[in-house]
């Protein structure tokens, strides 16, 4: 059924003209375009049900920041919410961290004009992080640390269970590849997990959706991106290597990046070397497989 319905969005069932959300109003009406958002509206949607990440009735706390990625978040879970294929209620989330420069009104007047439920929160780890880090450091880490724990009590106070960030295949692909150089480990970003805490879920709906399809489908509904250079560029982030190694293994390669997200889905723990996943000790001849 799932296969049938999105192969049915075209045209007025896909949510254009006057019945669909705000926000995809004056959406482009072109083959390419209806292609894009059916695939990741696909996506989104599988992901959700392999994860099991949508309880009916939940209330999830979707991170917006600006960026390309979390309105591509956004939009794609309204528009399935409108459809009726998600069965939670959202509430957008902005945090104003007071990096110099941020325009403040673009958020909270986007979100009004189309009807988006929203919260803005103002909590100036800015300060915190440039008083913390020192010269010469990069600000991810700690800016990504303080914006969590906020993001989290946000989720507590306005009776979310989840917080919904926008986190992609990429981002994904990076991590993984980060841990691999760098922490001697095989881990990437997991779809779905619980706070250190215990209470809240953080969920990551496109986790197998293309960095560059999300910039497209952005570019293509005119969000008004706020870039994340506002406390400065910093060149030397171990995360910006691996996405040139990314880029220049895709682009030598085409379609490894796909291969790769479907390998983190597919771990043979007999052919690695954790004796605590596999039990070596138990393998003879004769025997079968643990």
């Amino acid at each position: 059924m799932r296969d049938q319905e999105i192969e049915s969005w075209s045209g007025e069932d896909a949510g254009e003209g006057p019945d669909c959300h705000p926000l995809f109003r004056d959406a482009p009406s072109s083959v390419s375009f209806k292609k894009l958002r059916k695939r990741l509206l696909r996506q989104v949607r599988e992901a959700i049900e392999e994860f099991a990440m949508a309880r009916p009735g939940a209330r999830w706390l979707v991170g917006l920041s600006g960026g390309k990625d979390s309105y591509a978040l956004l939009a794609v879970l309204h528009d399935l919410s409108w459809r009726g294929l998600l069965p939670v209620d959202l509430l957008a989330c902005n945090l104003d961290q007071g990096q110099p420069g941020f325009p403040k009104e673009i958020l909270p007047n986007f979100l009004s004009a189309h009807g988006i439920a929203h919260r803005i929160e103002y909590r100036d780890t800015y300060s915190i992080v440039t008083d913390k880090v020192p010269e010469g450091a990069t600000y991810c880490s700690l800016c990504s640390r303080l914006r969590r724990g906020h993001l989290y009590r946000v989720a507590r106070e306005e009776g979310c269970e989840a917080l919904v960030l926008g986190h992609h295949r990429d981002d994904a692909l990076e991590t993984f590849f980060m841990n691999l150089f760098h922490g001697g480990r095989l881990a990437a970003m997991p779809p779905k997990l619980v706070n250190d805490e215990g209470d809240v879920m953080v969920l990551r709906p496109l986790i197998r959706a293309a960095e560059e399809d999300l910039g497209r489908f952005s570019a293509a509904l005119g969000f008004p991106i706020i870039p994340c250079d506002l406390c400065g560029s910093q060149d030397g982030l171990q995360r910006n290597a691996m996405k040139a190694m990314l880029v220049d293994l895709e682009r030598r390669f085409p379609g490894r990046k796909d291969v790769m997200i479907r390998a983190l889905a597919h771990v043979r723990p007999s052919h690695l070397l954790d004796p605590a996943l596999f039990d070596f000790a138990a393998l003879s001849p004769g025997k079968d497989l643990p």
